[in-house]
């Protein structure tokens, strides 16, 4: 299915409820001549792409073609269905999570019902969060070694000039060090507070060696693992709230827009 088909363009733009930044510029990590803009979006479907045969999970666009790696200055962005992003969400994936603790100046869109889902972070998070941190931690970890079968770096001039690629270790450590802080708090601080945003730009710089961002991602792997378990977050999310909730929200979005 195409995602990014004029038919799915016309869903997102109709359906949003939020969208917001996601990328290294909400993490207060951004690097000059790095980073493209990574957006996030959440929408309800007509009632057609619900209770009929035509389907909807999420709508991309990119402003650079199929193909072509984004660069600074270019738009990456993602429109969730509202169910998909809440599966997503209760199962803790760290990423779709964003959108619930972006500050204010990061928002681009958002209504009644988008608001309405940013305060509710209680009933969605879960220790889940831990379990996915992890996964995703090792799994960039494995990427940066090349340990991953079929998955390399695709960013070559971050190896020639630092010997490894600083944009993989970063991600490997930033996702040890939130996911931490959400097991214990159950937000995420965004931008990310100090001293890790200083020393993921300056990882992201070249500024550490692989050794030592190895060494923080081993820290924050331990870290993660101890919480899993300790974290004052439920065991699982409420997934019984979130199924009474997603009912409600569609009915009362398509009550406004009288579809």
């Amino acid at each position: 299915m195409k995602h990014s088909s004029p038919e799915f363009a016309a869903v997102a733009e109709k359906g949003t409820i939020l969208q917001c930044q996601v990328g290294s510029g909400v993490h207060g990590i951004t690097v000059s001549d790095q980073d493209d803009r990574d957006e996030m979006g959440v929408c309800v479907e007509p009632p057609e792409y619900v209770m009929g045969l035509r389907g909807f999970e999420q709508y991309v666009y990119r402003s650079q073609p199929e193909g072509v790696r984004s660069g600074p200055g270019d738009l990456d962005l993602t429109v969730y269905a509202l169910r998909k992003w809440m599966r997503l969400a209760l199962d803790g994936n760290p990423t779709v999570l964003l959108p619930l603790f972006v500050p204010e100046e990061e928002i681009v869109r958002i209504d009644l019902l988008g608001r309405e889902l940013r305060e509710v972070s209680e009933r969605i998070l879960s220790r889940r969060v831990g379990d996915r941190c992890l996964g995703y931690l090792r799994s960039q970890r494995d990427s940066l070694l090349g340990r991953r079968a079929g998955r390399r770096t695709n960013r070559p001039e971050l190896i020639d000039v630092h010997g490894f690629d600083t944009k993989f270790a970063y991600h490997m450590v930033r996702l040890g060090v939130q996911g931490a802080e959400i097991l214990e708090t159950g937000r995420l601080t965004l931008p990310m507070p100090e001293p890790w945003a200083t020393w993921l730009r300056e990882l992201r710089r070249g500024e550490h060696t692989l050794e030592e961002a190895l060494e923080a991602a081993d820290e924050q792997e331990a870290r993660l693992e101890r919480l899993v378990t300790a974290s004052p977050l439920p065991e699982h999310p409420d997934r019984d709230w979130a199924d009474t909730w997603l009912v409600e929200a569609h009915r009362r979005h398509w009550a406004e827009r009288g579809l």
